[in-house]
């Protein structure tokens, strides 16, 4: 079950890839053929969404996540340091 943070994420992902499949945090990145460029985006939302800075160094180790679970709790460690 997702919490509030996941659903939210997870709602962005979908607008962002155009998916109109069933996401949950088990989900690949891979499975939703999420490109580079589509992850930028979604990190940029983020930042705006939750005032987080993702660094350019952090951003480069985002691509290396596979489910939408990492993006989740790497969010959620970012807003959890901002505080």
């Amino acid at each position: 079950m997702a919490d509030r943070l996941a659903i939210e994420i997870i709602d962005k992902i979908k607008v962002v890839t155009g998916a109109d499949k069933q996401i949950d945090v088990d989900t690949t990145l891979g499975d939703l053929e999420i490109q580079s460029l589509e992850l930028t985006e979604i990190v940029f939302d983020l930042e705006d969404a939750y005032g987080i800075e993702i660094e350019m160094d952090t951003s480069e180790a985002w691509s290396d996540l596979k489910k939408v679970g990492d993006i989740v709790e790497a969010t959620r460690a970012l807003i959890v340091a901002k505080n």
